[in-house]
């Protein structure tokens, strides 16, 4: 990964524990109530998983690149669900990071001292992974597992860095269902460093002062309730903290500026100098590959399927390598890069037949929190790729050999880049997701027999998220594995014979049939009589919980657009006795149709789908009209056909 600032949890080690910012004081003569569970006020227990009793965090900025933090927590644990909060997992680099005095103290209920941990009981590992091969970051790591509830957990500990590009951000409440008793940050800052900070989800403001030539920042809070977990939110949205950062810095011994976004990218360019160029010899196969190509774009998407079909991701992180690719030559030699090596050599790809592009970093997974016009911080963890054509602005993921040329998809669509230019970086918007670029469009025909069973073809183009599901994610799975997948993510009846048979893969469409046999797929028979739900598949399977007042956005994966059109052949001497009734439903950002109608000379029932949902985020005063909605929806596909045999 790109980014690989102090709060950067491990890969490796998120599969284990999830951690955040505790706090350290030299002084450990604190009450003897912060270890006490039941001197929690009442209401700091409200809602609460876990509660946070106590915690200090203190940090003295020495110059760029060179920080110490002391950090001290006591967390009371209240159920199950705080768990996490009994894992202590520390980043480190073993030439630039040092940990000392680190302490993982266990307490019952009533405050009783019963587990001690210490540096030497916890495990010492590397920061590879299934993305990450070969990397110089470790971690150390150790969990308590909790016999009783409630139980309190002290974490001390001291860390040296002398290296770093950004600072750790203080988290007053870093999760739902979490609770504060007492916190307090103090951020001690060399003036020559030219710190800064900003508040998100809160008003909090620092208490400023200076000491023997630093300047002091002080945050402190009290009795904090927890937040009510909601459904579908995004941490950044709510996570009350404050951000750091500082105008200079020194990363793996390489310095450089950054109070403003132009400075940054200039020293992401020098890094980027002198690996951008393939051999002359090189160059000029590049261009024999593309010189019957007639345009600029033609030859851009040709040269990035190329790439996709002749490269490989593989991460390999050591020392600066973090920041700065691997040498365009280096790739086209070896066959393999990650996220910036990638981008590089298709740059390099690009600029061997003329075309100008521009390396650009962002922030990558879905709905992330987008990077501050106006402060300047490296939160980014990935690289991607942009060509200025005129008019027509066209953004590569070069990691994927699977997406579509032009196409970046939720994971970085919606937010901002830096992109690397001549002059340094400059924030720029990636494309906007719409419904158009994530569709699902099915054609069914189901044919009943008279006994109640029936045969099921669904063929199914799609493109965007759903695409992605076709050709990244069932290919890895056995057969036995896509059928059990399919059936559940589609929410098909259990059928007795199931075939899934992939097809073309085209202009960013992928075409898939699913062939199916049931021995009974009416859902009621009685009399003359049979009642059906008249679909293979539900097009949209989700409901809400009802919310009082919702807090917080709701946010979907991206917007999308699905229908189906479903034909269904009636078992020879029946016919329709009732059809399900027409259905337009809509919400301010979205809207569902359903259309029956029986073609008697047929004897055929044709029916047309249409699911649209226009903004995969909700304005939390939005929800109710949107939970409402969605049980219409509901409601709107489970209405039954009714059929009989004919008089």
């Amino acid at each position: 990964m790109f980014t690989k600032n102090y709060n950067r949890l491990l890969l490796t080690v998120a599969a284990l524990c999830t951690l955040y910012n505790q706090g350290y004081s030299q002084d450990k003569n604190l009450p003897k109530d912060l270890y006490i569970a039941s001197a929690i006020p009442d209401s700091l227990k409200e809602d609460a998983n876990v509660v946070v009793r106590y915690e200090a965090r203190e940090t003295t900025i020495k110059d760029a690149g060179k920080q110490i933090t002391k950090e001290h927590s006591i967390v009371t644990i209240l159920n199950d669900k705080g768990d996490d909060d009994a894992i202590l997992a520390l980043p480190y680099n073993r030439k630039y990071d040092s940990y000392t005095n680190i302490e993982l103290n266990i307490y019952n209920a009533s405050g009783t001292l019963i587990k001690k941990y210490r540096k030497s009981d916890m495990y010492d590992g590397s920061a590879s992974n299934d993305e990450t091969i070969v990397t110089d970051d470790r971690y150390l790591a150790i969990k308590h597992t909790i016999a009783a509830y409630p139980t309190t957990v002290e974490i001390i500990f001291e860390e040296n860095e002398s290296s770093f590009i950004s600072l750790n951000s203080w988290y007053v409440q870093d999760k739902m269902e979490q609770a504060v008793q007492n916190e307090y940050c103090k951020i001690s800052v060399n003036p020559a460093v030219g710190f800064r900070f900003k508040a998100t989800n809160t008003k909090l403001k620092p208490e400023k002062g200076n000491s023997e030539g630093f300047d002091t920042y002080t945050w402190s809070v009290k009795n904090l309730k927890a937040i009510k977990k909601e459904e579908n939110v995004m941490s950044w949205n709510i996570q009350s903290k404050i951000s750091f950062a500082t105008d200079l810095f020194n990363c793996y011994g390489y310095p450089g500026t950054f109070n403003n976004w132009q400075a940054f990218g200039n020293w992401i360019k020098s890094l980027n100098d002198d690996v951008c160029t393939l051999t002359p010899e090189r160059i000029a196969e590049v261009k024999k590959m593309t010189d019957t190509i007639k345009t600029d774009k033609e030859k851009a998407r040709f040269l990035y399927n190329y790439m996709q079909k002749s490269m490989r991701y593989v991460s390999i992180q050591l020392g600066i390598g973090g920041y700065k690719p691997f040498p365009a030559t280096f790739v086209d030699q070896k066959k393999y890069g990650d996220c910036k090596a990638l981008s590089n050599y298709m740059r390099a790809l690009l600029s061997a037949v003329n075309i100008p592009s521009n390396y650009a970093i962002i922030k990558a997974g879905y709905n992330e929190e987008p990077a501050d016009f106006a402060f300047p911080n490296n939160t980014f963890n990935h690289a991607i790729l942009c060509i200025p054509f005129k008019n027509d602005t066209t953004w590569l993921e070069c990691t994927s050999n699977t997406t579509a040329f032009g196409k970046l998809g939720p994971f970085t669509e919606n937010r901002n880049a830096l992109l690397i230019t001549d002059e340094g970086g400059k924030l720029v918007n990636t494309p906007k997701s719409s419904p158009a670029d994530n569709q699902f469009n099915s054609y069914v025909h189901l044919i009943l027999d008279a006994d109640g069973g029936a045969k099921a073809q669904i063929k199914v183009s799609s493109n965007g998220q759903y695409r992605s599901m076709f050709v990244d994610r069932l290919p890895n799975y056995k057969t036995d594995e896509q059928k059990e997948y399919l059936i559940k993510e589609l929410h098909i009846k259990q059928p007795s014979l199931f075939e899934y048979t992939p097809a073309a893969d085209k202009d960013g469409f992928k075409d898939v049939t699913i062939d199916m046999q049931y021995d009974k797929f009416c859902d009621i028979a009685t009399g003359d009589k049979q009642f059906y739900r008249p679909q293979a598949f539900m097009l949209w399977s989700g409901t809400l919980p009802a919310e009082e007042k919702r807090r917080s956005n709701y946010y979907f994966n991206s917007p999308m657009l699905k229908t189906c059109v479903t034909t269904i052949d009636l078992p020879a001497g029946f016919e329709v006795e009732a059809l399900p009734t027409d259905q337009s439903l809509k919400f301010s950002y979205g809207t569902y149709e359903v259309k029956y109608k029986y073609d008697a000379a047929k004897n055929q029932v044709i029916s047309t789908a249409k699911f649209n949902l226009t903004n995969q985020v909700i304005p939390a005063a939005k929800y109710t009209e949107m939970q409402v909605y969605m049980d219409a929806v509901a409601k709107a596909q489970n209405k039954k056909l009714v059929i009989h045999r004919k008089a």
